[in-house]
């Protein structure tokens, strides 16, 4: 709950207050000149690593290898993708960090950290079903189709 609070309050609040402080110091027009690069300089950034990330998914799928990495490379750039959507100076910096090639791998491997922190805590759990309960399961809903 804490969190939610944290991300849908106090962030915009400290966002608005680094925009009205710039906008002081350097002037209206700049500020919103500033945001609109941003956000066009990242939707470009990320459509390109975007488009790399899924070339990189489906050249090791294509070998038959599990693309674990690629995919945490495509939820970062997802991630950033938001945050720089989002007019801020705090969301560009993290949004860019996302993007780009360089700093996405500092951040992967500190996702990876607290991912695997969250797994042996057990706060974080994965569960699969082989495939007998996955027919089963089909078998039970079309026996109810039927009724």
């Amino acid at each position: 709950m804490f969190k939610l609070l944290l991300i849908f309050t106090v962030i915009p609040l400290i966002e608005l207050t680094l925009l009205i402080r710039l906008s002081y110091h350097v002037g209206t027009l700049y500020t919103i000149s500033l945001i609109a690069t941003t956000g066009i300089i990242g939707a470009i950034l990320a459509k390109k690593q975007g488009t790399s990330v899924i070339k990189k998914i489906n050249q090791s799928l294509s070998e038959g290898k599990m693309p674990a990495d690629s995919l945490i490379d495509g939820l970062l750039v997802l991630i950033g993708s938001a945050m720089l959507v989002t007019p801020g100076l705090l969301t560009d910096f993290a949004g860019f960090s996302c993007i780009i090639p360089f700093t996405r791998k500092k951040v992967k491997f500190l996702m990876k950290g607290k991912f695997s922190k969250l797994l042996t805590t057990g706060r974080v759990q994965f569960f699969s079903f082989n495939q007998q309960q996955e027919k089963t399961v089909d078998i039970v809903e079309d026996e109810d189709n039927i009724n």
